[in-house]
């Protein structure tokens, strides 16, 4: 594992102790191996979780024709990752470099032992997180992206990978010299990246995030026969804290999730006001968390699955996906949050990852580095994205619309913003045009005071403005207001209730169709924060139950 994981190597890489290893015991069973027998591959969809109970495994990266090794564990030492939860391949090679015995334990029994032992739930877990952090930090796996700076494509097939916590290599064709040696070998031309290979043999050009997680093993088939009792629709913050609560509470969980877990939030570069994080948390990590916990219960997740529509035939609710297929549950909740509003910009889809960017994270940053960049917007998105960028970017200005901040960012952000020297907010100010070739290079901004317009020298544009919520998928199934957000409880009408069905009204987060609920930034009349969302998903559980014994 990579060096900076030293300090670490404890926690990564434990030793269970005999009173431990007697509770595990019996979930398992003992298989004997022989030295040099491969025990677990790269690549093998559901791997087993192994405790060496005698000789020694090692645990190694393929490459190509050598093994890099990562560690050897010995007696009380165990393997595996937060893959033991998820079900998704393994990203390593496990081999036997001494004959011994295993106690082997299958994921699902694992599970269970993880749900009903705090302790050993609390090493194992550990473990998990910080082995799947050194596997991104290293790029071991099996996947391996080459791609461009000058591609939007590649951006959006990186931030894919990296939010849903795959490791795996980048090779950019307009830095690195060995690049060609690897086209070659698969038959490849420049033109034809992105390029993503997977498993070391399977190329991919251009791929959708559908086709990468289909190619990755992110999903399970999902079963359109079973019922569930819970299906939530989108993993932002409040679709994820109604999987932790329904699975840890004896629920079968279902998440559906168009492109990765987090939702917008996994964009935020900081959240500091999130309670329980004095120093502050990245979206992103708040995400991996919130994930693995939905897992360690129970709920399945599935990722690069879009709803389409949703039909409601009493007592079941059927969500459609866009890659064929549906879903049916008891229960449902929809959680798909919003999106930026785009600005009326004529060549805005020309730039858009060419320039023009809807989230400040690492990756955007590296893209910006020492040059100015602009965000458009006044929410605490807009202030996170800023303070962000303002320690890599040579300048940032900050664009609103209305006469300042105060009205709707956070006061800590605001001070932050005036003690930065190299971040301005100019106000009263909006983007009216994009200029460039291949890449964004020039924006227009316009002065509503002066109607003064003047072109600016930009190449980096962070568009964080308003909330569309992503309700099209809902059309004629369940109420919505003026603005497409879904409507709840006292904010539903009478007019919305036409045809309600049952004696009482609907609950606080339910919709105009019993058994559907919303929370979280796609519900009307929401508080657009994080510590809302969470707090309205896992309320929401509570409502799920009331509506299943009825």
């Amino acid at each position: 594992m990579p060096d900076k994981y030293l300090g670490r190597r404890e926690q990564m890489f434990p030793r269970l102790s005999t009173a431990q290893l007697g509770r595990l015991e019996p979930a398992g069973r003992r298989r004997r191996v022989r030295a040099g027998e491969i025990v677990a591959e790269q690549g093998d969809a559901t791997p087993s979780f192994f405790v060496v109970l005698s000789g020694a495994l090692a645990i190694v990266h393929p490459d190509r024709d050598q093994e890099v090794p990562l560690h050897v564990l010995r007696q009380g030492e165990f393997n595996g990752e937060v893959n033991m939860l998820s079900a998704r391949p393994s990203l390593v090679r496990t081999r036997a470099i001494e004959a011994g015995e295993l106690l082997v334990i299958n994921p699902e029994d694992l599970r269970k032992v993880v749900q009903s032992d705090a302790e050993l739930s609390e090493l194992l877990m550990r473990a998990f997180i910080l082995r799947r952090v050194a596997l991104i930090a290293g790029a071991f796996g099996d996947t391996v992206l080459i791609g461009s700076t000058h591609s939007a494509a590649t951006l959006r097939i990186r931030e894919f990978l990296t939010r849903n916590a795959q490791p795996h290599a980048y090779i950019d064709v307009d830095k690195d010299p060995g690049v060609q040696a690897l086209l070659d070998r698969f038959g490849l031309h420049v033109t034809d990246v992105p390029v993503v290979i997977c498993g070391q043999v399977r190329v991919l050009k251009n791929p959708t995030n559908e086709e990468l997680a289909e190619c990755l093993g992110f999903n399970r088939v999902l079963d359109a026969t079973a019922v569930r009792d819970l299906v939530v629709v989108g993993a932002g913050p409040a679709g994820l804290a109604a999987a932790v609560y329904g699975a840890s509470e004896g629920l079968d969980v279902l998440v559906l999730e168009s492109n990765a877990p987090g939702g917008q939030a996994s964009f935020s570069s900081k959240i500091e006001n999130y309670l329980g994080f004095p120093t502050g948390i990245s979206g992103l990590a708040l995400a991996g968390r919130a994930y693995t916990q939905a897992q360690k219960f129970g709920a399945e997740v599935a990722v690069a699955r879009s709803a389409v529509k949703l039909r409601c035939e009493p007592p079941l609710h059927t969500v459609e996906m866009s890659a064929g297929g549906s879903v049916k549950a008891r229960t449902l909740v929809i959680a798909t949050g919003v999106q930026y509003r785009k600005l009326p910009l004529a060549d805005l889809s020309r730039f858009e990852g060419l320039g023009v960017y809807y989230g400040a994270t690492h990756m955007e940053a590296q893209l910006c580095e020492a040059e100015d960049v602009i965000i458009v917007g006044g929410a605490n998105s807009a202030g996170q994205a800023a303070v962000f960028l303002g320690a890599t970017a040579r300048r940032v200005q900050i664009l609103v619309r209305g006469p300042g901040l105060a009205e709707t960012m956070s006061r800590y952000l605001i001070r932050r913003i005036e003690e930065s020297r190299n971040i301005t907010v100019r106000t009263l100010t909006e983007i009216v045009a994009l200029e460039g070739e291949a890449h964004l290079e020039r924006v227009q901004v316009r002065d509503a005071r002066s109607d003064h317009t003047e072109t600016l020298p930009i190449r980096h544009v962070f568009l964080m403005t308003g909330a569309i919520p992503n309700t099209e998928w809902l059309q004629g199934a369940v109420a919505l207001d003026g603005k497409g957000f879904v409507k709840t409880g006292p904010e539903l009408g009478r007019e919305d209730l036409i045809g309600w069905p049952l004696p009482r009204a609907p609950f606080l987060l339910e919709t105009s169709v019993p058994g559907v609920f919303a929370v979280g930034d796609v519900r009307a009349g929401s508080v657009k924060r994080v510590a809302s969302a969470v707090g309205e998903g896992s309320i929401c559980v509570q409502l799920v139950h009331r509506v299943l014994a009825e």
